[in-house]
């Protein structure tokens, strides 16, 4: 009978081992060493192909100075944009939606993602809370920390702004056919 010298348990792999494996997204550390070598091993394709011809527009623009706006910045329609933040939260409301962020993590709704937006002011301290509601029964809470409490009074109305300007309850959208409807059908009757 043959008996192994050294241990016959297989190294750890996995998130108790490596901190940044993620199942499904990355594979485990030895996987990925592996992977390095088999790249490094293949043989590098040195044959001179067709050089890329430099672009004449974007080296003369860089030359005069002119800047290009982004495809989003120039579809920003001008209307009202309201931001609130401290230390670690952050809140953009705009033509394009609301966006949170707390720290590193962030998300974005669009206008047709939103159900609702609430607000709540804290009865002591200086924290105003913005939530945001989807039709699908979720909401998202962010409370950031005014320098005062008399800010409050004047991010409700910045926000009551954008809301007006770029938010349609749904409510609204069926109320105008309803009223339609029901006047033809007491015409009819």
């Amino acid at each position: 009978m043959e008996q192994r010298i050294g241990s016959s348990s297989q190294p750890l792999e996995g998130a108790g081992f490596d901190p940044a494996f993620i199942p499904g997204l990355t594979s485990p550390a030895s996987g990925r060493e592996e992977e390095a070598k088999a790249t490094a091993e293949e043989p590098q394709d040195t044959a001179p192909g067709p050089e890329p011809e430099p672009e004449e527009d974007s080296a003369a623009e860089a030359a005069s100075g002119e800047e290009t706006a982004s495809p989003e910045e120039e579809a920003a329609p001008d209307g009202p944009v309201f931001e609130a933040s401290d230390r670690r939260a952050r809140i953009v409301a705009d033509h394009s939606g609301v966006r949170l962020r707390l720290d590193d993590q962030e998300c974005e709704f669009r206008w047709d993602e939103i159900g609702a937006v609430e607000t709540e002011t804290a009865r002591f301290g200086k924290r105003w809370t913005v939530t945001v509601h989807t039709p699908d029964r979720r909401w998202y809470p962010l409370e950031v920390e005014a320098p005062s409490r008399s800010r409050f009074a004047e991010w409700d109305a910045g926000l009551d702004a954008v809301l007006d300007a770029y938010f349609e309850e749904d409510g609204d959208r069926s109320a105008e056919p309803a009223e339609t409807s029901a006047g033809s059908a007491e015409d009819t009757g």
